[in-house]
Formats: structure tokens, C-alpha cells, sequence
């Protein structure tokens, strides 16, 4: 048997994130158990409504759940994962915020607008799109460092596209270049194919 290194998914979207997600977050919670992953981050976009339900799978399986959210912005996608009972309300008082911003079923996120300061207390992923030149991945990962300090990361999402090999090199660049660590994520938006 092959021994592997302990891996948390560190961006998985249930269903709770509409049109996106495609699995309940307790279906999430087992296969990630199944898989013999060390912890599962539930970060529905601009949301925790799926956390309940998956706390209470996670609990009975003994995995330790990450708590956070994701929220779109010009890009590139920001992910927050509490660290602390702080930072957990802390979340939910920016989704509170973000939310009353905007019309029924939408929010608002924007670099100019946001009060990013709520997110304290969070580890913060920087998830850029695939759209986004190396410079503009650059800028925005240094935004995040004047932001967050020391709890930015680079989010590196390998999903099997011909390019994986040059986007990892250009993040690890990014990297490099502004002292922010490359963390593997999954975008995970459902436990089974079949989904």
C-alpha cells in the first residue's frame, strides 16, 4: 500500500450554492470520510447554510470540517475559511453585509466596497481564474497580502485541462514572487460523477 500525505479539500461547494453545487453537504462529508481526507471545507458562495448539515455528518465520522465561504470577485474568486469562533462570526457578519447590499438571492463583493477587515480572524485562498494574465494574478494576490496580511494563500485548482502544467508554473511564480504560499484545492462542486 501506498502511504499518501493527509489532504484537506479546501473549496468544495454543496448544493446550498444554486446552480453550482450539485451534492447535499452530508453526501460531501462521507465521500471525503471515504477518501480518507483530514478535513472538508464547506465555502458555498456568499453562504453557510450548508455547514449545518454537514457539521452534523462530520461529527458522526469523526472528519474535521473547515468552516467558510466564497465570494466572486473581479477574476478571481476569494475564499474564507474561519480560524476561530471570531472568525466565524466575523464571516457571517461580511455575508450579513454583502447580501444586504444587494437584491433578494444576490450580493455585492467588491474590492473598492467591501469591508474586508470583517474577514479577520479567517485564512483567506486566493482563487484566480484561468482569464487572468500573470501580471493581473500578481496584482491581485498582492492586494490580498496588504489585506490579510500573512493569512493569504494561493489556491492552486489542477483540473485536468491541457495547461495544468503552466498554470502551476505561473502560480508558483506568483508565488515566489510575493512570499504567498501555493496551497492544492479542488473546486469541488460534487461527491460523485454521476452528479
Amino acid at each position: 500500500m501506498t502511504w499518501l500525505p493527509a489532504y484537506a479539500e479546501l473549496h468544495c461547494l454543496s448544493n446550498f450554492s444554486f446552480q453550482r453545487g450539485a451534492s447535499h453537504p452530508q453526501e460531501l462529508v462521507r465521500r471525503a470520510h471515504e477518501l480518507g481526507y483530514a478535513a472538508l471545507a464547506i465555502t458555498d458562495e456568499c453562504s453557510v447554510a450548508g455547514v449545518v448539515r454537514a457539521h452534523g455528518e462530520a461529527k458522526k465520522l469523526g472528519l474535521k470540517l473547515l468552516l467558510g465561504s466564497e465570494f466572486a470577485l473581479d477574476g478571481f474568486r476569494l475564499v474564507a475559511l474561519a480560524r476561530s469562533i471570531t472568525g466565524w462570526g466575523n464571516l457571517c457578519e461580511f455575508i450579513t453585509f454583502a447580501r444586504r447590499e444587494a437584491e433578494k438571492g444576490e450580493y455585492l463583493c467588491s474590492r473598492e466596497t467591501s469591508d474586508f477587515a470583517l474577514l479577520d480572524e479567517c485564512e483567506i485562498l486566493v482563487v484566480p481564474g484561468h482569464a487572468l494574465s500573470r501580471a493581473e494574478i500578481l496584482e491581485r494576490v498582492q492586494w490580498a497580502v496588504r489585506q490579510f496580511g500573512g493569512h493569504a494563500w494561493i489556491a492552486a485548482e489542477l483540473l485536468l485541462a491541457g495547461d495544468d502544467d503552466l498554470w502551476l508554473q505561473t502560480l508558483q511564480e506568483v508565488g515566489e514572487a510575493t512570499g504567498v504560499p501555493v496551497v492544492a484545492a479542488g473546486d469541488v462542486h460534487l461527491h460523485a460523477r454521476s452528479r
